[in-house]
């Protein structure tokens, strides 16, 4: 497939295509969308909950009146669909033997991370924009990223980081932690997967099985062949998440391809 690509970001353009160097909370973001375009394609946040909690008002004012102001845009300028870029962080941490699929109840009530609970807002000022008009919108919720980038973000990074370069892993808590982690590549593959769609909808795009972050390590050492020390600081302390992506493998004709393995290897040019 062939598209006529468009990149907004404050940031400088890495790569082909278009790039037009906008804030999206700018009111000067709808001359960077192309009149009718088939679909916005939201990305942009503040995604570390601890630049969130550091800045709460910075947070908000990206993570949610940058999108009030591209809603707004997409309106104006007659985009076709809005995906919007959200995560598994809405659904807070699962008992094990829970599973947290799309139509999963999430109580605001109990959201205790500030990056989430602007991801909620987004979703559900989204629901209302397309009951109102808006074109189709839909909602990704991206398990946890990681792939090659100048700087560790995800805990697969920092641990691959750690075991290359420390001769001590500390986990603060236990080792049987984890996350449905996916790599960046199955990613984009899942946003393309979600190119024109219709109405309302939401999918996970999240790995298939839960990833521990002993399994990380292992696998990390194996790589680099390393056997650094590993401090468990807390083995009680266990916290899973276990998002579900039988809807999009079904709907969207979508699975992950990247294993963890051949992912952590995609680490090994990463600049940190």
């Amino acid at each position: 497939r062939e598209f006529e690509l468009t990149g907004l970001d404050v940031a400088p353009a890495a790569g082909s295509g278009r790039h037009v160097a906008v804030d999206i909370r700018s009111p000067d973001v709808d001359a960077a969308i192309p009149e009718g375009a088939d679909a916005l394609i939201h990305l942009a946040a503040v995604s570390r909950d601890q630049d969130c909690r550091r800045d709460l008002a910075a947070a908000f004012d990206v993570n949610v009146g940058g999108t009030i102001n591209l809603i707004r845009a997409a309106r104006a300028r007659g985009v076709k669909q809005f995906i919007f870029a959200s995560s598994e962080w809405v659904y807070g941490n699962a008992a094990p033997g829970d599973v947290q699929r799309e139509d999963t109840v999430i109580n605001a009530n109990t959201v205790a991370s500030e990056y989430a609970l602007s991801k909620l807002v987004g979703e559900r000022l989204l629901a209302m924009a397309q009951s109102q008009g808006l074109g189709a919108v839909t909602v990704l919720r991206f398990g946890i990223v990681y792939g090659p980038r100048p700087k560790p973000m995800s805990a697969v990074e920092g641990l691959f980081h750690e075991v290359r370069t420390l001769d001590t892993v500390e986990i603060k808590g236990s080792l049987d932690s984890g996350r449905f982690f996916i790599h960046v590549t199955d990613i984009a593959d899942g946003i393309l997967a979600a190119l024109g769609r219709t109405g309302y909808e939401i999918f996970n795009l999240c790995g298939d099985r839960l990833i521990t972050f002993r399994e990380v390590i292992r696998e990390s050492c194996a790589i680099l062949q390393r056997q650094p020390k590993v401090v468990e600081t807390n083995p009680a302390a266990l916290n899973i998440r276990n998002p579900d992506n039988r809807k999009a493998r079904a709907q969207l004709n979508w699975a992950p391809r990247v294993d963890l393995p051949a992912g952590l290897k995609t680490l090994m040019a990463a600049r940190n």
